[in-house]
């Protein structure tokens, strides 16, 4: 059997190789410092206290000589085990640049932080034996081909689209320039005689049944296989065996073979859904090469795999083209998030982190995951994650915003890479779709490249050719679409809202989110809008003091070109200037909110014509404002508990239809939704002017749109509508905020507190708009189980607040920590 000695943790140090370092930092080429592996450089300087912590403050401008500097990494080996043909070193990730030594002999250089690589080291891998790994900068890598290939267009000021490097590390519009490098993910050696499993690449499939998930089915597992043989399995017989779900079946793969592919049926298997839609059943899946000889298992690989189907319908129709996934056999709308690395340093995410920010998307709501094109193919820890909880994962090819050349070396890279990372997360059934690239197609069109580029390569080859060709032969049970947005061929533009998946910019750049009722597109991949993160994350990471939205460490940790001034823009639609940055901060959350709610509450209600919505985004990589739900101390914003409800089974909407407000009741529940929804026209001061009982009955999956006969304002600056059915709730003001006539927040509050946990009760005495308990106010670590909350005259809310400090706060703190959008002063006090 192959036999594994890692070497994580085994003693490796870093030392400055080459390039400047401030100050005192240069003795670095002298005296190396403690490294982890996995790793990087930026957390192993952080570590040995000779950088900041990037995230504070400005700090990030004190360590971007750490990206311009080359570093080596050094170890000593321990013996490697006797009585085995041969001995590889495997290294699952080098970033990026970098020449692999054993006691000073070279064993290769790479160039692509996306691949693993493996070194024959037979005879060399002895104990006490000097591995080195030096790495060049990136910025070395990219700036000479750079010049050797020509400028291409980039959306963003460095070089990322000249290496095969994680985009973002160089910045982004919501990320810190922090140019890693080092070993980022696990190295070993492997030792092996006869043979050895190269690749495995299980390709699990469905048939029969009725093509929506009912009936018989059964399962296949076609398991392709590559293989490696040392000299003395060159010319023998060897097994392969393939086992899932109780069952197995072995073939013979004859001497000299370097391939062979085992199929598997299992009849009337369990099926994996997404979640919502049914179980996540997953089978673990077992390959074994054996000799034929003697029987000796020779390798084992392992992972599970889920039997399910899944088709992309973009069969055109007359509202212009579908883009519907469509799970065995079941049209799905996607609640989706996009994600970005959840941290700008990638080496130091742990499954248990993956797992509480996925756990975070599902108790939301989401069931769609996009892994977005400037980050990283993750871990399979986070794929394991989707599995279970049943996320879909859209995953996209790594190229994001910007024109990236075709030629060489890059286009080998290119396909090795897309050749590994296909192969290697062809297990997951939570992935379900491959995508190309994200806005380039779009950038081509749209963005000034065709003149720029002057007929060079911009990697539309990649896009069109050569991924696809990729996809096709070694994937072929999964979808690939070219990239988002794209309208399915150049004969539509390729952001046209009718065809394929959409963007939507336009709106947060230069537009109110209420344009975007304007649109009903096939698919929304993208759209958002900012807000700072959670008060508590600031403190935590910045030293201004007052702190305020335009004071220097909140403008260094704005990322996006003019990004207070677009928040203050959105502001000034909406509501009176604030007056303080508390209430700066809370109505930004606000409108973050609402601009969300808008376009999925109406993107919804159209509902099969649109068939998604993909926020963006999810998460941060570091201490920011940005479009995150969750901000980069993993504290859930106003927007979090506003997902939580737009994604849920049910939803209860105020829309419009040719002019005319209807109440939409969006049923996405696999069982008939059978009520009445309460809809009355009110005065700010709680008198009832009108209403009316509205049945209805919502068939699974489906849409109702109810006609309203009190939807009609008398004197709007005053009056507001409100629909209540089973627990759920729309509000609809007369007049935008700045206009109506709020009454002044009257509340009354009674708390109580068991252990670590606050129960707040709040009572309204007048209307009270978007009521919000900021928990982290309380303590650093307090939560609480809602975010905004409009209340009616009479009416009560409890909040819960998990956290010792929150549990020990007393009547005034608590009233400090509340807002509503009623001017109150800021805070809203009764």
């Amino acid at each position: 059997m192959t036999k594994q000695i890692t070497l994580v943790d085994s003693g490796w140090t870093l030392r400055l190789a080459g390039g400047t370092a401030p100050g005192g930092l240069a003795r670095l080429r002298d005296e190396p410092v403690p490294a982890r592996v996995p790793g990087c450089v930026h957390a192993d300087l952080l570590a040995a206290g000779l950088i900041p912590d990037p995230y504070r403050g400005l700090a990030e401008l004190e360590v971007a000589w750490v990206g311009r500097a080359d570093w080596r990494y050094d170890t000593a080996l321990a013996a490697s085990p006797a009585g085995f043909e041969r001995t590889d070193l495997v290294f699952d990730g080098l970033d990026t640049v970098a020449q692999v030594l054993l006691d000073g002999e070279e064993l290769g250089r790479t160039r692509n932080m996306h691949r693993s690589y493996r070194f024959d080291v037979t005879g060399l891998a002895r104990a006490g034996a000097a591995l080195s790994v030096r790495f060049t900068s990136a910025y070395t890598e990219a700036e000479a081909l750079r010049e050797r290939l020509g400028e291409r267009p980039n959306e963003y000021p460095e070089p990322f689209n000249y290496i095969r490097k994680m985009a973002a590390s160089f910045g982004w519009d919501w990320g810190p320039t922090l140019v890693t490098a080092g070993i980022w993910r696990p190295v070993r050696l492997e030792s092996w005689s006869t043979a050895r499993l190269a690749t495995v690449r299980p390709l699990v499939t469905v048939s029969g049944g009725d093509g929506r998930g009912e009936g018989r089915v059964t399962g296949r597992v076609e398991a392709h296989v590559e293989l490696e043989r040392a000299p003395s399995g060159a010319g023998r017989e060897l097994l392969l065996t393939v086992e899932a779900a109780g069952r197995s079946v072995t073939v013979a793969v004859p001497p000299g073979a370097d391939g062979a592919v085992a199929v598997l049926e299992v009849p009337a298997p369990g099926l994996w859904w997404p979640r919502g839609y049914g179980e996540q059943t997953l089978y673990a899946c077992r390959v074994v090469l054996a000799d034929a000889a003697t029987g000796r298992a020779l390798d084992v690989w392992q992972r599970r795999v889920g039997f399910r189907d899944v088709r992309l319908d973009t069969a055109p129709d007359e509202h212009g083209s579908a883009f519907t996934l469509r799970v065995n056999g079941q049209p799905v709308f996607a609640r989706g998030v996009n994600w970005i690395p959840d941290d700008a340093l990638p080496a130091r995410l742990t499954p248990e982190r993956y797992r509480h920010r996925l756990e975070q998307a599902a108790a939301a709501g989401v069931d769609l995951v996009r892994v977005w094109g400037g980050g990283i193919y993750e871990d399979h820890a986070f794929y394991d994650a989707c599995d279970e909880l049943g996320l879909m994962v859209w995953q996209d090819f790594l190229f994001a915003c910007a024109a990236y050349p075709e030629e060489q070396p890059l286009r080998g890279e290119v396909e090795a890479e897309a050749r590994e990372n296909v192969t290697r997360l062809a297990p997951h059934p939570s992935l379900v779709l491959w995508n190309g690239n994200n806005e380039n197609l779009w950038g081509f069109r749209d963005w000034d490249w065709e003149p720029r580029l002057a007929g060079e390569s911009w990697g539309e080859g990649y896009y069109l050719g050569l991924l696809p060709r990729v996809v096709a032969e070694l994937d072929p049970t999964r979808p690939y679409q070219a990239g988002s947005p794209w309208s399915g061929s150049w004969d539509h533009h390729p952001n046209d809202p009718a065809h394929g998946p959409s963007h939507f910019w336009e709106v947060w750049n230069r537009r109110d989110y209420a344009d975007y009722l304007n649109d009903v597109p096939r698919f929304a991949a993208e759209f958002g809008w900012q807000a700072p993160p959670a008060y508590a994350t600031l403190r935590e990471w910045l030293a201004d003091d007052p702190l305020a939205a335009g004071s220097p460490g909140m403008l260094h940790h704005q990322k996006a070109e003019d990004g207070n001034g677009k928040i203050e823009r959105g502001l000034a639609r909406h509501f009176a200037v604030p007056e303080d940055f508390d209430r700066w901060h809370y109505l930004a959350q606000v409108n973050q909110a609402r601009a969300v709610a808008t376009g999925v509450a109406h993107w919804r209600s159209h509902w099969p014509v649109c068939a998604g919505t993909v926020v963006w985004q999810l998460n941060d990589c570091w201490p920011v404002t940005s479009w995150s739900a969750i901000d980069g101390a993993a504290r859930p914003k106003p927007l979090y508990h506003e997902l939580r409800r737009l994604y849920a089974d049910r939803l209860l909407t105020f829309q419009s239809r040719d002019g005319v407000r209807v109440l939409a009741a969006d049923n996405q529940s696999p069982e008939p939704w059978r009520g009445a929804a309460e809809v009355r026209r009110l005065r700010a001061d709680g008198t009832v002017l009108a209403g009316e009982r509205v049945p209805f009955e919502v068939p699974p999956r489906s849409v109702a749109l109810l006609p309203l006969t009190v939807a009609e304002f008398k004197e709007a600056h005053e009056e507001l509508l409100v629909a209540d059915a089973d627990g759920l709730r729309d509000v609809v003001l007369g007049r935008p905020d700045k206009e109506f006539a709020y009454p002044p927040a009257r509340f009354g509050l009674r708390l109580g507190a068991a252990g670590g946990t606050l129960k707040v009760v709040i009572t309204a005495h007048a209307f009270v708009r978007d009521l919000l308990l900021q928990a982290d106010r309380l303590g650093p670590a307090a939560t609480a189980d809602r975010g905004l909350v409009t209340l009616l005259p009479g009416e009560s809310v409890t909040i819960t607040v998990r956290g010792a400090d929150a549990a020990r706060a007393g009547e005034a703190a608590v009233r400090s920590a509340l807002f509503c959008v009623n001017p109150a002063g800021g805070a809203a006090r009764s």
